[in-house]
């Protein structure tokens, strides 16, 4: 049996997505799997993927999925050899008026959870930025009460944060792009890099909008950060906005107290997690290291470049605290959560 062909529809405003999710199933002829059919589950996701096999639709199906739906999700469970789909299309449909709003919400999702299971929480504007950075197409809705150069912003920032997208305004049933981007859809794998903050680490960083207002820029320093230095920078200064507004910041640091622990630096809005991902003591010979100090890409508005690097390297260690060595490192100042060992996310 031919696998199910599958546009996911996905975006924080439920209301907006599930008329675009309807709207895209009609003009298109696939089936439609609303966000409701698949939230009553604990597993939306998995749930997704157990209906899609009977469609019967030759055209395949479109599923709109929930807000609490995180997209790699999506991404990797149609990717499965046995799953009996394949992914074409990832639609992120974004409220304009709302996005930086819908960037800077400091609430969180609640995954609902199996009987006798603790429910996850996950950022909501984590879940929102996400859906832009792995979207196919971006779908922009109520884009018509902004100015000109209030659009020109919005697109701006979004083809920034998801350069690989296709970027859209909706115009309701005059849009003929909606057939267009099904009949050039194209496979979903898990080793796409599609993420502005991927590209810029990768030095592949070339979005087509363009704003005064919008700066993307890859940043790295080999050293440690001194964590309560990088604590009071983010509180004090990033966060009031003192170098503009740092809308997406993403990669891999060290935190100096942990030295010997590579961290996956996540950042949106007003959220921020520093979560470990590798130890080098577990690195085999003829490995890379992901990381030797910073390597962030950083996306914002109105941003003042030279200030924010000086910033982030007055966060690292001087001279003398380097020449100190771990020993003297493990004394400093670190407000940041303890982290789980490494073996005890594994297991």
């Amino acid at each position: 049996m031919d696998p199910v062909d599958v546009m996911a529809v996905v975006g924080a405003c439920a209301p907006e997505r599930a008329r675009f999710a309807r709207e895209t199933a009609r003009r298109t002829g696939r089936m439609l799997v609303p966000a409701q059919r698949v939230g009553a589950s604990p597993e939306p996701v998995a749930e997704a993927m157990s209906l899609l096999p009977w469609c019967s639709r030759p055209q395949g199906a479109v599923v709109e999925f929930p807000e609490c739906t995180d997209v790699t999700e999506v991404i990797g469970a149609s990717a499965a050899a046995d799953s009996g789909v394949v992914l074409t299309g990832v639609l992120c449909v974004v409220d304009a008026a709302h996005l930086l709003a819908d960037l800077h919400r400091e609430d969180c999702v609640i995954h609902p959870a199996l009987p006798h299971t603790r429910p996850r929480h996950t950022a909501r504007a984590l879940l929102s930025v996400m859906c832009v950075e792995f979207a196919s197409a971006v779908v922009l809705v109520n884009w018509e009460p902004l100015t000109t150069p209030e659009l020109s912003t919005v697109m701006a920032l979004v083809n920034h944060l998801g350069p690989r997208a296709r970027l859209r305004l909706h115009h309701g049933e005059r849009d003929p792009w909606l057939r267009e981007i099904a009949a050039s859809a194209t496979r979903y794998d898990v080793t796409q890099e599609r993420s502005g903050w991927v590209t810029l680490l990768n030095r592949e960083h070339d979005p087509y909008m363009t704003d005064p207002r919008v700066t993307a820029l890859h940043y790295e320093n080999v050293r440690p950060l001194h964590p309560g230095r990088l604590a009071r920078l983010l509180d004090r200064r990033i966060e009031s906005g003192e170098f503009g507004t740092v809308v997406r910041s993403a990669g891999f640091c060290r935190l100096a107290t942990r030295s010997h622990v590579i961290a996956r630096w996540n950042h949106v809005g007003r959220m921020i997690c520093l979560s470990p991902l590798a130890s080098d003591a577990h690195v085999a010979e003829g490995e890379e290291l992901l990381a030797l100090g910073q390597d962030l890409g950083i996306i914002g508005l109105d941003l003042e470049v030279p200030a924010l690097r000086e910033a982030l390297d007055d966060a690292a260690l001087t001279d003398e605290e380097l020449a100190a060595g771990p020993g003297a490192w493990a004394a400093f100042e670190d407000p940041f959560p303890v982290w789980p060992t490494l073996s005890d996310r594994s297991g």
